[in-house]
């Protein structure tokens, strides 16, 4: 499996390197929305809406449903203002949502340790 190859699990999801459906059952759609996260996201670098909408149109046509989704997901953070997104670090993947989060309030802060 190369590093833009799906798993196994998801590979009936995708066909020649597209997306072409979104899995509805949660946890299928989380390991979805996840390996998306990793193979087309740089966790170092930030980047602006438009930029992760021409990365997601490599993968689907479309960018908003899941530019939506990853952010609902706490995958991919976004600034207030909207200027930029970054991708979370992989621990953030599987830490419960922060009570700001489910009021749907993207980029409210985790409560402090």
């Amino acid at each position: 499996m190369s590093a833009h190859e799906p798993p196994a699990d998801l590979a009936a999801f995708f066909s020649d390197g597209r997306l072409v459906s979104v899995p509805r059952r949660p946890a299928r759609r989380a390991a979805l929305l996840e390996h998306l996260v990793r193979t087309l996201f740089d966790p170092e670098r930030s980047y602006t809406e438009r930029e992760v909408n021409e990365t997601l149109l490599t993968v689907h046509s479309d960018s908003a449903m899941l530019r939506r989704y990853l952010v609902e997901a706490r995958l991919l953070t976004r600034a207030r203002d909207g200027s930029s997104y970054r991708r979370a670090v992989a621990d953030d993947f599987d830490a419960p949502a922060a009570p700001a989060a489910r009021t749907g309030r993207a980029n409210a802060q985790p409560p402090a340790a």
